[in-house]
């Protein structure tokens, strides 16, 4: 609260339309719910592509927020979703755009940088937003939270397993609030049949499949620019590597492309796997631990001078009290619970069960009750302001992504894994524990050791 007072006696804080806002409890929420601006969360955003310009509009709509600055190592270009632009520059002015349509007068408040420490330095920004590549998603993590700001990362969490488990330890050492972008979680289709099978409605759960997409969709419309070109101007490429080891630029490889090559990403399984695979453990009930054996595993690779991601690809997941959970691509999109006696199952946009006569059953008082939310992004910002734990926790994704990034390595490796998900280590092959982190390029690989606790 000492820069709320601040502001108050400083007697700036009613004469701004953009001030330094402050977390709040709702009592301090003015007449008619309306929040006074010096009191709203002041957000950030680090990465401003396709996935930020969807984002931006949630919280933009949440009076409790206020977008102030955003960060990209790119000023503004095409190459985004179905080819359209994106950038710094071109998020900045949705922002600004918004709040000189909502106040009926000019606004050009919010601002842009290319530096992500430049976002993460101030004392004034709350919360942020990580909306990166794959590869660029921990280190800001581990910075945010050393700063105490409260993250909204996108999915998938991490782009290795020891990434994402000093993510766990630094979200819980700073006590920082995050959400995780799976999305799903906060869909009622989901959570009812998840409901279901946790309560037993289809009888004993014996197996679950993850239907997910196949092959390598040219997003961007660049998968065909395959040569080496000088850098575009407003573009630092360098950065955008960041922790990668250093290859010359050609643009099929970066903005929404980056995710078929595994050096940045893990293709439509990572993809994919904060979503699906997270809403079977979800139903499962075992999204603070993992499997215990990846078997039969194969794939399919992509053929591309630089996309090596698998296009085709499937294994099954193990658990210790005998689940069988099955990761498999090109079949029906969605989360399919198998029991005794019945079935349900769940997508983007419904559900269904069997027998259908389960539909209208009532999950009664003592009965498991999953936590509720019908909006991620106002989720986020209500345990911002409660301090308490939101729908997609750190721990989870983790533990969710781990399926997906086993079963890269298992595909890779064309062998089956044993896994402890206590110590996170595969026992039956010791030595593919060195597929468990990557190395990271100078400097960021001492950045990275800095910043973990």
């Amino acid at each position: 609260m000492q820069r709320k007072e601040f502001i108050k006696k400083a007697g700036i804080a009613a004469s701004v339309l953009i001030a330094v806002p402050t977390i709040i409890p709702s009592s301090c929420i003015g007449k008619g719910g309306h929040t006074a601006p010096s009191d709203r969360i002041n957000l950030a955003y680090i990465g401003a592509g396709n996935q930020a310009g969807n984002d931006v509009m949630d919280f933009l709509a949440d009076d409790r927020v206020q977008v102030t600055l955003i960060c990209d190592v790119n000023k503004k270009s095409a190459g985004y979703w179905d080819g359209r632009i994106a950038g710094r520059e071109y998020i900045r002015d949705i922002v600004n755009g918004y709040y000189s349509k909502k106040h009926n007068r000019k606004y050009n408040a919010c601002r842009d940088t290319e530096d992500f420490r430049e976002v993460i330095s101030k004392k004034e920004i709350d919360a942020v937003e990580i909306v990166t590549p794959d590869h660029w998603h921990t280190i800001p993590v581990l910075m945010a939270a050393a700063a105490k700001k409260d993250i909204y990362c996108q999915k998938p969490l991490s782009l290795t397993i020891a990434e994402g488990r000093a993510m766990c330890e630094a979200v819980k050492h700073h006590n920082i609030v995050f959400q995780t972008g799976s999305q799903q979680r906060s869909n009622h289709h989901f959570r009812r049949v998840c409901e279901w099978v946790r309560n037993g409605r289809i009888g004993k759960l014996e197996t679950v499949v993850c239907g997910l997409p196949s092959g390598i969709p040219d997003f961007g419309q660049k998968a065909h620019l395959t040569e080496n070109e000088p850098v575009p101007k407003g573009f630092n490429y360098d950065l955008w590597l960041g922790p990668a080891s250093f290859v010359p630029y050609a643009p099929c490889r970066t903005h929404v492309n980056f995710r078929w090559i595994l050096e940045y990403s893990g293709g439509q399984l990572t993809d994919w796997g904060g979503h699906h695979p997270d809403i079977a453990q979800w139903g499962m009930d075992t999204e603070l631990t993992g499997p215990v054996r990846i078997q039969n595993a194969r794939a399919k690779w992509a053929e591309h001078p630089h996309y090596n991601t698998a296009i085709e690809f499937y294994f099954e997941c193990i658990y210790e009290n005998g689940l069988k959970l099955i990761v498999e691509s090109g079949q029906n999109t969605g989360v399919t619970f198998f029991g005794s006696e019945g079935k349900a199952w769940a997508n983007r946009g419904h559900h269904g069960v069997e027998p259908e006569s389960i539909e209208n059953t009532v999950i009664g008082p003592d009965e498991t009750h999953l936590y509720t939310s019908d909006n991620h992004f106002k989720n986020f910002i209500d345990c911002v302001i409660s301090r308490k734990e939101t729908i997609a926790p750190v721990e989870i994704a983790h533990r969710s992504i781990t399926i997906a990034h086993l079963g890269n390595m298992a595909m890779i490796l064309g062998k089956d894994l044993e896994w402890n998900p206590k110590t996170e280590k595969i026992t039956n092959i010791p030595e593919a524990n060195s597929m468990l982190s990557r190395p990271m390029r100078e400097p960021w690989d001492k950045v990275y050791r800095e910043y973990q606790v």
